[in-house]
């Protein structure tokens, strides 16, 4: 090999975008890919012509995508995974070892941090992928648009976790945020879908536009957008500077906080949640809830460890830890106390999320005291993506068209008609409510281990409290499954079969079981990439 050419400034910005460049140009092709492809008919039986665009009996248009689900899936996961591959490979090679990428910063900031979250969103994407590669044809909804929206609102989440500027910041959330709006509603014949994504559009529109006000007032209180600049300037106030400027900064603080916060879906900022988890496919809905968060909270953490790391703003005085950890037992106690009284297992699910963005709160206040506590957040991110796409994909394979798995009452006596895919569904709910030796049970364990690091006892006893109500509602599923039977005449689930989904779960379960039983290479990486380590 030619080593002058890899050592090339332009080959190496390249090799250091590759992560971005390939969900980019692979979003491009996959378009083309659909939008000349030609239609396959599947379910649309009355169809007559295809390029007059007929309706299918199910009131579905069918157009260029329709009936082609599986090779856009496999298209989307092979870009996705290509994505999670190519971070690994600039992981091993070392971001700061490419220092061509220093060209685009501060715009984005090319390090072991924003590594990291591009695997694991890049992971998150490729399951589901194949999740929808599955559930799209068997429950008729023949969008073949699906696939490169949801490639292009994963390269939103990228770009959101190396974001180093107020600017990039706020283009890579609208690239999300905006291809989340269109996978929400989806089913467009769907009343229930069609206002989940209008409901999430408008409240997610309100928190951008707050988080814009507070960028302008952090622009007019430092005359910088990069978010290193921001923090030395704010570092750098004192006396009459920064009496005229205080009110400023701590508004922008305040407003930043509340956007970025209702992302996360974190108490009180979660009104949009149940709704629109319930309301999308489910695919998108462990999209939503491991993307998302996972890209929100990345830049969260930026913003709080750089922008607000002057220590008079991450005091427990004047700073952040005190709004945070608020928000983070508000919201552990209070979806975990409405996720026990749901009867749909989906919205129950979503109600799950919000408690989980609690446990994440902690470790994040936990970094104002504890130099563990960034890693752990990175960690358990890390779980729960994998553990919630596998309970969103079990949920999936536990329910054909026109038998889905809704309800607790659906999965009466399912344990015992389909063990296998009763035992998937297990699995993952058991991870999630943190049992050992799964992933779910070292990410809460190393977050309470942080906390305990910085004095933060009584968010650690809370924290475990919550952590034994949430499993109350896991559990039930399975008391449902295995030791109930079905009412004479009551509707039930029935499995459907597809390899994408049955794949998606090996790839969950396999790093549920590893992150289970060797956590500690994960946790090693996760430290790895701290922001300044």
């Amino acid at each position: 090999m030619d080593t002058s050419l890899m050592s090339s400034p332009g080959v190496m910005m390249l090799f250091g975008l590759s992560p971005i460049l390939a969900l980019g140009l692979g979003g491009l092709l996959l378009m083309l890919a659909e939008a000349f492809g030609r239609p396959v008919v599947a379910h649309a039986l009355e169809a007559q012509a295809i390029g007059a665009q007929p309706a299918g009996p199910e009131g579905q248009i069918v157009d260029a995508g329709a009936g082609r689900a599986a090779e856009l899936a496999l298209g989307a996961a092979v870009i996705l995974f290509a994505g999670a591959i190519f971070s690994v490979a600039l992981w091993l090679v070392g971001p700061e070892n490419v220092t061509a990428t220093e060209r685009v910063a501060p715009y984005l900031l090319i390090d072991r941090f924003s590594v990291f979250f591009s695997f694991v969103v890049c992971l998150g994407g490729g399951i589901a992928a194949l999740l929808a590669g599955g559930y799209l044809p068997e429950h008729r909804i023949e969008r073949g648009e699906f696939f490169p929206l949801l490639v292009f609102c994963t390269l939103g989440a990228q770009a959101l976790a190396a974001a180093g500027d107020l600017l990039s910041l706020f283009v890579a959330l609208e690239t999300m945020s905006l291809g989340v709006y269109c996978l929400v509603g989806l089913r467009r014949t769907s009343v229930r879908a069609s206002e989940a994504a209008l409901k999430y559009f408008l409240l997610g529109s309100f928190a951008a536009a707050l988080m814009l006000f507070g960028a302008a007032l952090l622009y007019g209180a430092t005359g910088r957008t990069d978010l290193a600049g921001i923090g030395e300037a704010i570092a750098g106030l004192s006396g009459d500077g920064l009496e005229g400027r205080a009110a400023q900064i701590l508004i922008a603080l305040a407003l930043l906080i509340v956007g970025l916060a209702f992302k996360v879906g974190a108490v009180p900022f979660h009104m949009w949640t149940p709704d629109a988890y319930e309301g999308a496919p489910t695919p998108t809905t462990g999209f939503m809830a491991v993307a998302v968060k996972t890209a929100a909270v990345a830049v969260l953490l930026r913003v709080l460890l750089v922008v607000f790391a002057d220590e008079r703003l991450g005091s427990w005085g004047t700073g952040w830890p005190p709004v945070l950890a608020t928000i983070a037992v508000l919201s552990m106690f209070i979806a975990n106390f409405i996720a026990g009284r749901q009867e749909s297992v989906k919205r129950m699910l979503a109600y799950s999320s919000i408690a989980h963005a609690g446990y994440v709160f902690i470790g994040v206040v936990a970094t104002s005291r504890s130099v563990d506590a960034q890693a752990s957040v990175l960690f358990y991110l890390l779980t729960y993506t994998v553990s919630t796409l596998g309970a969103f994909g079990a949920l999936i394979l536990a329910g054909r068209y026109r038998a889905e798995a809704v309800s607790y009452e659906d999965l009466a006596g399912f344990g015992r008609r389909h063990p296998a895919a009763a035992l998937a569904f297990s699995f993952f709910l058991i991870s999630l409510a943190g049992v050992p030796p799964t992933a779910g049970f070292f990410g809460k364990l190393y977050v309470f281990k942080a906390a305990i690091q910085g004095e933060l006892y009584w968010l650690v006893v809370l924290g475990l409290i919550n952590s034994v109500i949430g499993a109350y509602y896991y559990l039930k599923v399975l008391v449902f499954m295995y030791m109930r039977e079905p009412k004479p005449g009551a509707p039930f689930a029935t499995p459907m079969r597809s390899g994408y989904v049955a794949t998606a779960l090996v790839i969950a379960a396999c790093f549920v079981l590893g992150l289970g039983i060797l956590p500690d290479t994960a946790l090693e990486a996760a430290v790895a990439a701290v922001l300044g380590g």
